[in-house]
């Protein structure tokens, strides 16, 4: 009779709890999460029961994320974690964890996070979520080839994978355009499209370059080493950086022009 009443009265305190969300949770779903976040904290500061605080941080966490404060999500979502009474709980949580180590770009802990939850023997059945995140992961960070391979393997969006892959293709290469300058200045530039300062940074560095050997063969030393240093040198380095500098502007926008098209187009699950 007894296990029955102690059933009983956990039941009983499992639905009253429930009721008690009742209130902040129609909030958050009317989108007032910061009057969402005062009742839950409310909520969990006036009843102690165990049974609670997942949820209650959980959702704390959620309504800090929908507001912008990524610090405070991660927080709430940690107390999450550490309340969390089933391996599924656990799974969320740190997969909210990292989902919004994404958003605040502190990759690296994201990282560590996704590897973690990969090689946590309880997580084994939940193989294809954890690709499909570590494919984002792999896009955020800018891995095109990692994050198509990492979607190729997850069965929730092949629609990325192409997207990854066209990205891919549309990339310049910086060590080429690196290389290029080297071999012939201002053809870095031209590879990367900026055609006005690749014809500038070739006049400039075979101007440079005829002064310093113009003046060594005319056995005017002083002035060859001093147009050498000053100019030819200058210039031919410069050369070399802006063409590194603009294949990576390049590269920026490819990046800012997928990650946007994503963001407005993408119907599945985002970070």
């Amino acid at each position: 009779m007894s296990k029955y009443l102690i059933f009983i009265i956990f039941i009983t305190e499992i639905i009253c709890a429930q009721n008690a969300f009742e209130y902040p949770d129609s909030l958050y779903n009317t989108g007032n999460y910061f009057d969402a976040i005062t009742e839950y904290k409310r909520i969990l500061f006036f009843n102690r029961e165990d049974t609670i605080k997942y949820y209650g941080n959980y959702k704390i966490a959620e309504c800090y994320k929908q507001g912008a404060k990524y610090d405070n999500a991660v927080e709430y979502f940690g107390h999450a974690m550490i309340n969390s009474k089933t391996e599924n709980q656990l799974f969320d949580s740190k997969i909210q964890l990292f989902r919004v180590n994404l958003l605040r770009k502190t990759y690296d802990r994201a990282e560590q996070l996704i590897n973690e939850i990969e090689n946590d023997y309880r997580f084994a059945d939940s193989t294809d979520q954890i690709n499909y995140w570590k494919g984002w992961l792999m896009m955020f960070t800018e891995r095109w080839k990692r994050a198509e391979y990492y979607f190729s393997k997850s069965t929730y969006s092949h629609e990325l994978k192409n997207i990854c892959e066209s990205t891919e293709k549309q990339l310049y290469s910086v060590t080429k355009a690196k290389v290029l300058s080297y071999i012939i200045p201002g053809s870095g530039q031209f590879y990367s499209g900026n055609y006005i300062s690749g014809l500038f940074s070739l006049a400039w560095v075979g101007l440079s370059g005829y002064l310093t050997a113009n003046a060594f063969i005319s056995n005017r030393i002083f002035d060859g080493l001093v147009w050498g240093d000053l100019l030819f040198l200058r210039f031919y380095k410069g050369n070399i950086e802006n063409a590194e500098n603009f294949a990576v502007r390049k590269n920026d926008l490819i990046f800012n022009k997928t990650m946007k098209n994503i963001q407005e187009n993408y119907r599945g699950i985002k970070p």
